[in-house]
């Protein structure tokens, strides 16, 4: 059951976030980021063609409101998460994003492989991480999203650009998972 409220404060900071409360975080933005991920590529690929009929303004606009919501997907995943600071890390978030899936989509050679990286990137800085959330095990989860998407671009194309947007933010729950097994082992 979810407890209502906030997470209450003690001397090590907050309590830790409830894992049910997490993952339905990461069910809601990723709800949000499926038909912003899907405008995004629509526009991309149509700016891509070299087809008039099939480009400018539609494209142009397809890929502007996609961009448009993904803030809205960083807020969902701050806010649901009672980050601490939730504002700024929407603003990290949206930079991350922006700094990160604008190269590695140059890099790969596609846009699914940037989009993955940056919205895991941005899901990083936006997703509240507890104390034993360690934030190495986030990147290389988002890592390997990257390039399983990467992969999946190469050989299955429906596949990625349908299960694309479940990818970042399951890897970062992953690997707080991961964490927090590690530090039950450990102590």
């Amino acid at each position: 059951m979810l407890r209502q409220g906030r997470p209450r404060r003690h001397a090590g900071g907050l309590e830790p976030l409830d894992p049910r409360r997490k993952w339905i975080t990461i069910t809601v933005a990723t709800v949000v980021l499926a038909p912003a991920w899907w405008l995004m590529l629509v526009g991309l690929i149509a700016l891509g063609t070299e087809d008039s009929d099939v480009g400018g303004p539609t494209a142009v606009g397809a890929l502007a409101f996609g961009l448009a919501v993904v803030p809205f997907v960083f807020i969902v995943l701050a806010f649901g998460s009672w980050h601490p600071s939730a504002p700024g890390a929407v603003v990290r978030a949206m930079s991350l994003f922006a700094l990160v899936a604008i190269p590695v989509s140059a890099i790969a050679a596609d846009a699914v492989t940037g989009l993955v990286a940056g919205a895991g990137a941005g899901g990083i800085a936006a997703l509240r991480a507890d104390l034993v959330h360690e934030r190495k095990h986030r990147i290389v989860a988002v890592a390997v999203a990257a390039a399983y998407a990467f992969l999946l671009a190469r050989t299955v194309p429906p596949a990625v650009i349908v299960s694309g947007p479940a990818l970042p933010f399951t890897a970062i729950g992953m690997a707080d998972h991961w964490s927090e097994r590690q530090a039950a082992r450990r102590g």
